[in-house]
């Protein structure tokens, strides 16, 4: 990497305004900035800028797997479908699986993730458990073909990814390797200056068992997260789980109400003059894959909860759920707008939160009709209780009863103990120690370096710009020439090869621009420190220098190289 660079020969085409299609602050400073480009939807080039600090993100990422024990290797991009068709993930991936058939009608996708093939490689590999354990890792280029790509590189169709495989003889030795992938994590996240939080997790599409995401808290992020304000727990509301006080209510007489016309929990709450958190909210879905795919079943938590459509699936047992159509929720005895969970032919499972609730009401599954003093126990008798409901601000933690705290956050680490889900039908196997065939554990681990640079963007900005940190900047000083005299040009350029003797990433920006425009060009990319030669200081012996945005300092022409470099260096303190 060149430590110093020109401005005038220099690939940076900056924009003064905000790109109308950018909605997120990184998608906005990372498209004016000169860092990225739009090839077409989800799809972005980066600029020699944005290279740069890509690959500061990538050598820190190296650094610590490598530190961590892991052996680097590279994988296709395209891959046969074969060994998606051998998983058993071929059709459950869905359409972000991009396929495609070569000349000789050979079936490919590009990889969307390397499950397949690592097992592939390892498998036709691994003989013995004395081989074992193992951690392979890339950083390579990923293609899923969101429906809807969205906020630049946040959430993008092609990206770039850096992501581990491990093969282990036991699950004690995968739960080491977890716990080092983990700790491995949490360095990479605080190297980069990052303010994150590791939360336990779905393993979606995935699959496998325990789970962590790492997520980079900011108010643009895309998934919220739940995080107790007494205690270390933290989960994506996909899987958290809490406690919320409830009232208690007597037991009354089971009632028929007449409710023309009203159907929403506030609004028959209203019409019938009780707490919203007395009612019974029944949703009817069908289950999409799984042992029981195509299975009507009713799901019930209070008015004033939201179901978690994640926790349901996992409670039938299914890849996913969809609402179910009204001919679909008729088929088992509802109505549209007043169904209810009594006498559904269907399974019925109920939120933990409602055990023993009496005083309810519910819909009477008859048109314009609820019921009034419904008892959970007394009246319904075949429902299955568990955890449904989406955790909420204030809740009590399940952990210490502490209060919930919500905060959304941008998922740039996944780690997952996978166990044989790919192993066993992959079938990577080896000899034991009693010399029997086993099949080997995995464990799998994932960081979104392309992501990381919009996540550290969506932390680091202020209203001139990108504020990198000093480590990751694509240069680290900003060397500015105002004035057109030839003595101006002539000490810019001495003070250039200065720093560029000294190691340091200099941009000296050279250009025949205003002073206003090179200001603002500076503060956009967001380099750290300024230097500024100009003509009126040049003639009294001296030059300026400066952090990003701050004030800054005179000195002697002679000394101003040496000073922007201690700055540099008060700045870098903090970084590892």
């Amino acid at each position: 990497m060149l430590p110093a660079m020109r401005y005038s020969k220099f690939f940076v085409p900056t924009l003064r305004d905000d790109p109308a299609d950018a909605e997120v602050i990184s998608h906005k400073l990372l498209l004016r900035a000169g860092f990225i480009r739009r090839v077409t939807s989800g799809v972005y080039d980066y600029l020699p800028i944005g290279l740069r600090v890509l690959r500061k993100i990538e050598a820190i990422v190296r650094e610590e797997m490598d530190h961590a024990g892991a052996q680097e290797l590279l994988m296709p991009t395209v891959q046969p479908t074969e060994l998606w068709q051998k998983s058993g993930r071929l059709e459950k991936y869905g359409p972000e699986l991009l396929r495609f058939n070569d000349r000789h009608a050979h079936e490919s996708c590009l990889g969307p993730t390397h499950e397949e093939v690592i097992c592939d490689l390892v498998s036709r590999e691994l003989r013995s458990y004395k081989q074992l354990p193992l951690n392979l890792y890339q950083i390579q280029t990923k293609f899923r073909d969101e429906i809807r790509p969205r906020f630049g590189l946040m959430r993008g169709r092609e990206f770039i990814m850096k992501d581990a495989y491990s093969f282990h003889a036991d699950d004690e030795s995968l739960a080491e390797e977890y716990q080092n992938m983990f700790d491995t994590y949490c360095r990479i996240f605080t190297r980069l200056g990052l303010k994150f939080r590791p939360v336990e997790a779905d393993t979606g599409s995935i699959g496998g068992n325990n789970s962590h995401e790492f997520h980079v808290l900011a108010d643009s992020g895309e998934d919220l997260i739940a995080h107790c304000s007494a205690c270390d727990y933290a989960a994506n509301v996909e899987k958290a789980v809490s406690i919320r006080a409830v009232p208690q209510v007597a037991t009354a007489v089971l009632t028929i109400v007449d409710t023309p016309r009203v159907t929403s929990a506030e609004d028959v709450a209203a019409f019938l003059n009780t707490d919203v958190a007395q009612l019974v909210k029944t949703l009817v879905y069908r289950a999409v894959g799984g042992d029981n795919d195509g299975e009507i079943v009713a799901a019930c938590v209070r008015g004033d909860d939201q179901l978690q459509e994640i926790k349901l699936a996992h409670a039938i047992g299914a890849d996913s759920v969809e609402l179910a159509s009204d001919a679909e929720l008729v088929s088992i005895g509802g109505i549209t707008g007043f169904v209810g969970p009594m006498n559904l032919s269907a399974r019925v499972l109920i939120d933990s939160s409602l055990n023993a609730a009496t005083g309810l009401v519910a819909g009477a599954n008859k048109a314009d009709a609820h019921v009034s003093g419904f008892d959970m126990t007394r009246d319904l008798k075949d429902g299955v209780f568990a955890d449904l409901r989406e955790t909420r601000a204030g809740d009590a933690c399940g952990k210490c009863g502490g209060a919930i705290e919500l905060s959304r956050g941008i998922e740039v680490g996944h780690v997952f103990e996978l166990g044989t889900r790919y192993a066993e039908p992959m079938e990577v196997m080896f000899q034991d120690q009693q010399g029997k065939r086993a099949v080997a554990t995995m464990g799998c681990y994932g960081i979104g370096v392309s992501r990381l640079m919009a996540a550290i963007v969506e932390q680091c900005n202020d209203t001139s710009g990108i504020s990198w940190p000093a480590h990751l900047a694509p240069f680290q000083i900003s060397l500015i020439t105002m004035g057109k005299s030839a003595e101006v040009y002539e000490a810019s350029e001495q003070i250039y090869k200065q720093l560029q003797s000294a190691g340091v990433e200099v941009l000296w920006d050279d250009r025949k621009e205003s002073p206003g425009v090179k200001f603002k060009d500076a503060e956009l990319i967001g380099m750290p420190v300024q230097v500024v030669i100009a003509d009126r200081g040049l003639k009294e012996g001296s030059a300026e220098f400066g952090v990003r945005g701050g004030d800054r300092q005179t000195v002697a022409v002679a000394d101003v190289a040496a000073a922007a470099i201690a700055q540099l260096q008060l700045l870098s303190r903090g970084s590892v």
